[in-house]
């Protein structure tokens, strides 16, 4: 469950997306589809100045108040610091895997280029044209 921050009570406008910025203020901008013509770029809606921790996930409800949830995926600085592999699993991962049953893919018949077929004949009618007068 999201936790509230800030109450801020934020009337949201219909086709603009709503956010923290990097200074912990609430913008908006306006977004790709949000329908009808409005100046391009950000707005500054209320300046709050809320320092961020770090593994948390900010955003604006639905009743217009800033709230945080803790985010469910490891960040960056987690994933350099992993165990590294050991030579078991180095050879496992140098063995091949198992090998598919075939299966028929179905493939697009391409149909002859119609220029190659005009140039065939018109070399037969100009050696026919050619026989004839002889």
């Amino acid at each position: 469950m999201a936790t509230i921050v800030e109450k801020t009570g934020i009337k949201r406008a219909k086709g603009w997306l709503y956010f923290l910025d990097k200074r912990g203020d609430v913008s908006r901008a306006r977004m790709a589809r949000g329908g009808g013509k409005a100046p391009k770029g950000r707005e500054k809606v209320v300046k709050l100045g809320i320092d961020r921790e770090e593994g948390f996930l900010y955003f604006i409800d639905k009743n217009g108040h800033v709230a945080k949830v803790k985010m469910k995926r490891t960040t960056a600085r987690k994933k350099a610091t992993r165990r590294k592999t050991t030579a078991r699993s180095r050879t496992a991962a140098r063995r091949k895997p198992a090998a598919k049953k075939a299966t028929r893919k179905k493939t697009a018949r391409r149909k002859p280029a119609a220029k190659k077929a005009t140039r065939k004949k018109a070399a037969r009618r100009t050696t026919t044209k050619r026989g004839a007068r002889r």
